[in-house]
């Protein structure tokens, strides 16, 4: 092994809302000592941080020339509640799945994550 993994860290305009958006839908807990430019959230005991990126761009989901590169997989009882939530919260539904076991959204600055549930 050559390290632990610290922190999954977006990249955003404001952290502290964007820190708001994933401590309701994940049921975390903010970490003190943040500021404008980082804050720290914990979530089941991973550090997820946000970064403040003056020229950030969203990702754009789905994007025919490129990856989504990365996405957060959210585990919900029942969808149609959790969909409401995110939603009212500034996410935005991107795609349902065909197979129904999942849902695309964005969250309230574009990076994509799925709410998944037991068939």
């Amino acid at each position: 092994m050559v390290g632990q993994l610290r922190s999954v860290v977006l990249d955003c305009p404001d952290p502290s809302a964007l820190a708001s958006f994933y401590e309701k839908l994940l049921g975390a807990e903010r970490l003190a000592g943040g500021d404008e430019t980082w804050v720290v959230i914990v979530a089941s005991g991973t550090r997820i941080a946000f970064q403040r990126s003056d020229d950030y761009r969203a990702p754009v989901f789905p994007d025919p020339h490129g990856s989504q590169q990365f996405h957060l997989d959210v585990l919900v009882e029942d969808v149609e509640v959790a969909q409401g939530q995110v939603l009212e919260w500034g996410a935005r539904l991107v795609q349902e799945d065909t197979d129904d076991t999942f849902r695309v959204f964005a969250d309230p600055v574009g990076h994509p994550f799925c709410l998944m549930w037991l068939s």
